[in-house]
């Protein structure tokens, strides 16, 4: 724990250097050619469809409790639930608060926002995070039966990824680190969450055999 504190605060500390302006202008040069290349009036409102779908996490929220409804996916269910929870507490309330980035709408010139502004950090974008949180740990936790249901909401978290460069909201970066950091947590959130969901189960079972 205290080496992953360590690493957290040299990368913040990679603000106030010239690595941290490389990275920025690598930023820039992006989010303004999608800007220039990608837009058009028939792309832009499915895009705003598809990064609104996440606001608060609520189509992953949703997922997960119709998968803890259904007997047969109530394992997928806890293990999104579960990473749902880590994307809460990594993301939103500690990596914001500790690199407090400012959106790029409000560095980069010539960049236009054409969805709500933000009123929280810009890093790690926290709509990926809970994207790639979800659909890893889904993936991660399906049967074989269920695993095109996890790649198609996988393929929907780059997506959510995708459509938070294409609104001008994040950074780049901000997307792939949410994307990345999101995994990391959520293969062990999903193994754990098997496992919790088989122990459960099992007892359950005795205890209901027990009353036979």
């Amino acid at each position: 724990m205290f080496y992953a504190l360590q690493a957290v605060a040299a990368a913040a500390s990679l603000y106030t250097t010239e690595f941290y302006q490389n990275i920025l202008n690598w930023d820039a040069g992006i989010l303004l050619w999608v800007q220039e290349n990608l837009r058009n009036d028939v792309l832009t409102p499915i895009m705003k469809v598809i990064t609104h779908s996440v606001d608060g996490g609520i189509f992953w929220i949703l997922l997960t409790v119709l998968l803890l409804i259904i007997p047969k996916t109530r394992k997928m269910g806890l293990c999104s639930m579960i990473a749902l929870a880590c994307s809460l507490l990594v993301c939103n309330l500690a990596l914001k608060n500790i690199f407090e980035r400012i959106r790029p709408y409000e560095v980069i010139a010539g960049l236009e926002l054409i969805v709500e502004k933000a009123d929280d950090p810009s890093f790690p974008s926290g709509h990926t995070c809970a994207s790639f949180a979800s659909s890893v740990a889904l993936l991660f936790a399906a049967e074989k039966k269920q695993r095109i249901f996890a790649i198609v909401a996988v393929i929907y978290a780059f997506l959510v990824g995708f459509t938070r460069i294409y609104v001008g909201i994040h950074y780049p970066t901000d997307v792939i680190a949410a994307a990345f950091v999101a995994t990391a947590f959520a293969i062990p959130a999903a193994i754990f969450g098997k496992k919790l969901y088989d122990f459960l189960a099992a007892k359950f079972m005795k205890k209901k055999a027990d009353k036979k």
